[in-house]
């Protein structure tokens, strides 16, 4: 079994796929596949459904939408294979969905990512970077882009998002010490305007425009972050952040170095 969820759902079993056509089977399915292995309770596929407004048919509604996803898993399963009722298990007030050798893009990424943070620690940035950008390509668009989203999936899709923006950054850490700033320019330019109060992102950012010369664009950025925090949050800067424009405005030789997107927290 094949299950992609950093994207457009997509499950197949035995190469044929299983996900339903209609939005709320979907959304059974999807929590099903991130959760694969454990016990989605009874109670928790209630409230990705229904919300707070679960009818007095909700039971029979959701017994009558596994059914449908063991059909599925039926007719692409051999005769000789695991039944439907083994693949898609009732167990303990709730479904799951029975570990097995498939494939799944999350776990993948998961795998990458922790890889590549252990890599980073070791300082080996080459290794880290390439680990970083392996998880970054199996995104294919937004979480669960066509899968219809009620509270239980939507604190998962944070949490994926969050882990996606933090491996974004920590890529931007292996590729400045890589001396990669020229390349990095373009793409941090983007993501500190769609993150506009994204204090990592402004740093690295403020670290490559200087690096390559141009440490008055990087005052800008500053600026620009600056006025952010102050019209959204009523905030400055970290003391961190402004270091780093100190740093830009007197020339510190550290922020040449390798490591000096970094500067010291003392």
């Amino acid at each position: 079994m094949d299950i992609r969820v950093l994207g457009p759902l997509e499950v197949d079993h035995n190469g044929a796929s299983i996900v339903p056509t209609a939005g709320k089977p979907r959304q059974v399915r999807s929590l099903l596949a991130m959760r694969t292995g454990s016990v989605v309770p009874v109670s928790v596929l209630m409230e990705e459904i229904w919300g707070e407004c679960i009818p007095r048919s909700a039971a029979t509604t959701l017994q009558t939408y596994i059914l449908q996803l063991r059909r599925r898993i039926a007719a692409a399963t051999p005769s000789d294979g695991d039944s439907p009722k083994g693949i898609l298990a009732t167990s303990y007030g709730g479904y799951r969905l029975v570990h097995g050798p498939e494939s799944s893009d999350h776990d993948e990424f998961q795998s990458c990512a922790r890889r590549g943070g252990i890599a980073l620690e070791h300082g080996d940035a080459r290794a880290a970077s390439s680990l970083f950008q392996r998880a970054l390509a199996l995104w294919r668009g937004p979480a669960l882009a066509d899968v219809p989203v009620g509270p239980v999936l939507q604190v998962e899709i944070i949490g994926m998002e969050e882990a996606r923006m933090q491996i974004i950054e920590q890529r931007m850490d292996a590729d400045l010490l890589l001396g990669r700033h020229s390349s990095l320019v373009a793409e941090l330019r983007t993501l500190t305007a769609r993150h506009p109060l994204n204090e990592n992102l402004c740093s690295q950012f403020m670290t490559a425009l200087y690096r390559c010369g141009s440490p008055w664009r990087a005052l800008e950025a500053f600026g620009a972050i600056r006025a952010h925090l102050r019209a959204d949050l009523g905030v400055e800067p970290t003391s961190r952040l402004q270091r780093m424009q100190q740093a830009v405005l007197s020339g510190d030789p550290a922020l040449e170095r390798p490591d000096g997107h970094r500067l010291p927290t003392g």
